[in-house]
């Protein structure tokens, strides 16, 4: 039972067959060895923990059960619920779609590693929610053609845990429909795009004139893997540029702190 549990927490790499988990020999002589994924180097410290390549390996042999069992085995160490998204789930399946662009996996397996990635989230996502007055409203979602909806998940539940009323509207979604959202949710602060391809900075370009020819009040931000600068985001028609998710929440607090001085201006 030692063995299975260091299996389903990625500690021990193991290949499923038939119902039976087999382990190498090389493999096991690492681990015994004091290896990458030993506990030996744990050292007491959430963060030399290789958390994110543990969940990897979980992910990729559709282990649901164990990547929920690393996710735990990580909070239990101490990480924080920001830490498990962007420095475990996020690392591993940026891997993992790597590992797909360079031929290496078929796409089913990174699909699955995606379905059971949004299974984890929405275990994890109730945990964000936060109490009290909101700060105001935040439209999310990935443009036409962008079909990664996994980036906008997860920085949806972050915003929660700020106290930001977060309406995700997932991935592939159309110009239209973002100027709807935005004309049927009250206290809009700002929209935001995820786009993580080429396909979807094309996208983006669109639904950027549509949302400004639609509306002059809210702030357009965007963000993303394929996103590599601040003059790249705003040539895409944004007003924002967000290029680490841990500051997203910082920038909607400047945004809306200048929305109420313009609107007490406007009062006066």
């Amino acid at each position: 039972m030692t063995a299975y549990r260091y299996v389903r927490l990625g500690l021990l790499a193991a290949v499923k067959s038939g119902g039976t988990w087999h382990v190498s020999p090389a493999d096991l002589d690492e681990f015994r060895d004091g290896g990458p994924m030993s506990p030996q180097h744990e050292g007491g410290s959430r963060r030399r923990a290789p958390w994110a390549e543990r969940l990897e390996a979980r992910l990729l042999a559709g282990d649901a059960r164990g990547a929920w069992g690393v996710v735990e085995a990580a909070l239990a160490a101490g990480a924080e619920l920001e830490e498990i998204y962007l420095d475990v789930l996020a690392p591993a399946m940026a891997a993992i779609g790597a590992r797909w662009e360079r031929g290496e996996l078929d796409v089913s397996m990174e699909h699955r590693a995606t379905g059971i990635a949004m299974r984890l989230i929405g275990r994890l996502g109730p945990r964000f929610v936060r109490r009290g007055r909101t700060r105001g409203a935040v439209i999310l979602g990935a443009p036409a053609g962008e079909r990664h909806a996994l980036p906008v998940a997860i920085v949806s539940d972050l915003l929660r845990q700020h106290g930001w009323e977060v309406s995700d509207l997932g991935a592939d979604v159309p110009d239209e429909s973002f100027v709807h959202a935005v004309r049927n949710t009250p206290d809009v602060v700002a929209v935001g795009l995820s786009v993580t391809t080429d396909e979807g900075l094309v996208s983006a370009t669109g639904a950027f004139a549509a949302l400004r020819a639609a509306t002059s009040h809210v702030a357009l931000v965007v963000g993303g893997r394929a996103v590599t600068s601040q003059e790249a985001g705003l040539a895409l028609g944004a007003d924002r540029v967000v290029l680490d998710a841990r500051r997203f929440a910082d920038l909607l607090e400047s945004v809306r702190a200048e929305q109420d001085v313009l609107l007490g201006s406007a009062g006066h």
